[in-house]
């Protein structure tokens, strides 16, 4: 079994418009399919710095001299970069979202296929589980995950039902939490439903809407002019942060205009959005509903 098969893998690596000699950052390094390729591009002085917090990643290090894994999560990106002497680079590449392993590592928790405990950590070392936002978690806490991040109308609902059976006794599975919630899995729309509600709590989990925005922030100061970013996004909470940030360097709001109206942007969209022809969805069907969006330094 792959560790990762990475998608749009040529479209990716083209977007960062590799220099031989250039610094790059691979900053979802999974199982090195995007970092083997930056590499391939790179001359003997280019080099090629990666990120991911998971320690099952650490297993598919590169032997390069060109090549640095750190482990750590990417919302460090400046700081772990600057502990390493670099404080520019010229093109970042992120492949946002949860890795084949993961899914496919029954024990993980992010799977709807398996029975499993709720744990649903990237980094295992962390405390907060899935067990803690199930079990832990007030109600109106409970709702606004299941509405904020898996887009829920029944959020409410759900949060009540969830804190209702917890009294009698904790979830401990993901089979129990299925049965807890089951009224709100119709057979037809079931896989669905489950996708949004494991979304949800792992997006919470991990933090990732927070780390994505620290993240982002902090590309424009590391990036040489002319450098890029390439990032692929997998739900539409990720993509329109991608997308608002590329285009107006803001998560929310608009900048401030001068007198003419005009405003300056640190970044510039290259391109159109990109997704996986059907090809590569036949091959790889986690790649359906990736979107990727080019950037440069403006």
């Amino acid at each position: 079994m792959e560790y990762h098969n990475p998608v749009l893998l040529k479209e990716t690596v083209d977007g960062l418009n590799i220099k031989p000699d250039g610094v790059y950052v691979d900053v979802t390094f999974g199982g090195g399919g995007h970092s083997k390729e930056i590499l391939k591009r790179l001359g003997e002085n280019g080099k090629l710095f990666a990120f991911d917090q998971d320690l099952d990643a650490l297993e598919n290090t590169i032997d390069d001299p060109r090549f640095t894994l750190i482990n750590e999560n990417f919302r460090f990106i400046k700081r772990f970069l600057r502990f390493h002497g670099v404080k520019k680079v010229d093109g970042v590449l992120a492949d946002f979202g949860v890795s084949s392993h993961q899914f496919d590592v029954a024990e993980r928790g992010f799977s709807t296929r398996f029975e499993a405990d709720l744990d649903m950590r990237m980094n295992q070392e962390k405390a907060l589980s899935a067990f803690h936002v199930i079990n832990e978690y007030e109600e109106e806490q409970l709702k606004d995950v299941f509405l904020q991040y898996g887009e829920l109308r029944a959020a409410p609902a759900m949060a009540s039902l969830i804190v209702a059976h917890r009294e009698n006794e904790p979830i401990v599975t993901s089979e129990q939490l299925k049965s807890v919630l089951r009224k709100f899995l119709p057979p037809r729309h079931e896989n669905k439903v489950l996708a949004q509600i494991y979304q949800a709590i792992r997006i919470e989990v991990n933090q990732e809407i927070e780390a994505l925005k620290e993240f982002l922030s902090q590309t424009p100061e590391i990036l040489n002019e002319n450098g890029r970013l390439s990032f692929i996004s997998y739900h539409s909470l990720e993509d329109r942060l991608v997308k608002r940030f590329i285009r107006n360097g803001l998560f929310e709001g608009e900048p401030e205009r001068d007198m003419f109206g005009n405003f300056e942007v640190p970044l510039k969209k290259v391109g159109g959005l990109v997704v996986p022809n059907a090809a590569e969805i036949k091959i790889n069907n986690r790649a359906r509903s990736a979107k990727l969006r080019i950037a440069t330094k403006a």
